[in-house]
């Protein structure tokens, strides 16, 4: 083959490519949004939840505390952050990739309509990320969440009083939709009696749930271990009272 020849099916090559790659930014764009809209009832505390979800629930709760003076609190929030910097880095990522994969495409010559071709990709990728729970998960930084997710379940175990019971037999089982995230959380008087690893096995419990496609069926198997685990150590006694509504919490944040 002559340099020529090489030359022109090189050419021909990088044309296809330069062609090609737009399209393949909006096939990836449309794959990650459909995914997204897919799974967007996941995200949704009070969708996930339907009220004779609810009622097994607190059923479960009940149940559970007939074997036991302890108080157990489930608290399902769809995030534990509205993760603000989420939406800036997707809108970046959609004009850096953007811009790269649609160069041969975009009207150098004219700065202005450049500028504007990439404002809008990064107004796409803002809009994305802000609308589409699962798309701003892309976003998110793994440790960063599990930190914002912890510090929500502290917060919670305070503000539902779970610090304020008689033998400092307070449970919260805190669940974040968007983090992925499933924290049980014991007062002191528990902690001081059983194992970590204890809460390691419950939060198993409820993770194989979810995995399966059921929070519902999640929260309940952890709330049985719990209450079965809580009976061996604080066992009900008669004139134990209710320090706890058996209730489970639902909230968008």
């Amino acid at each position: 083959m002559t340099m020529n020849e090489w030359s022109t099916t090189g050419g021909g090559f990088w044309h296809y490519v330069t062609m090609t790659t737009p399209w393949i930014f909006a096939g990836l764009l449309l794959f990650l949004f459909l995914r997204a809209v897919l799974r967007q009832r996941r995200y949704r505390a009070v969708r996930v939840f339907v009220e004779d979800d609810q009622r097994i629930v607190r059923e479960a709760i009940a149940r559970a505390e007939r074997k036991t003076v302890g108080e157990i609190l489930p608290v399902v929030v769809e995030r534990s952050d509205s993760y603000p910097g989420a939406n800036w880095l997707s809108a970046l990522c959609c004009v850096l990739i953007g811009s790269a994969l649609t160069a041969a495409w975009l009207p150098w010559e004219s700065p202005a309509l450049v500028i504007l071709a990439q404002l809008a990709m990064g107004a796409l990728g803002f809009c994305l990320s802000a609308m589409l729970p699962g798309f701003k998960r892309l976003f998110i930084f793994r440790g960063h969440a599990a930190s914002i997710s912890e510090e929500q379940a502290f917060q919670e175990f305070y503000a539902n009083g779970l610090h304020k019971t008689e033998a400092a037999t307070g449970v919260l089982i805190f669940v974040s939709l968007l983090e992925h995230r499933v924290i049980v959380m014991a007062d002191e008087g528990i902690d001081s009696k059983v194992a970590d690893d204890f809460w390691e096995e419950t939060n198993e419990a409820i993770l194989k749930g979810i995995g399966k496609g059921s929070l519902r069926d999640g929260l309940v198997a952890g709330i049985d271990r719990a209450g079965d685990r809580l009976a061996e150590f604080f066992p009900w006694v008669e004139g134990d009272r209710n320090e706890i509504p058996d209730r489970l919490i639902i909230r968008r944040e």
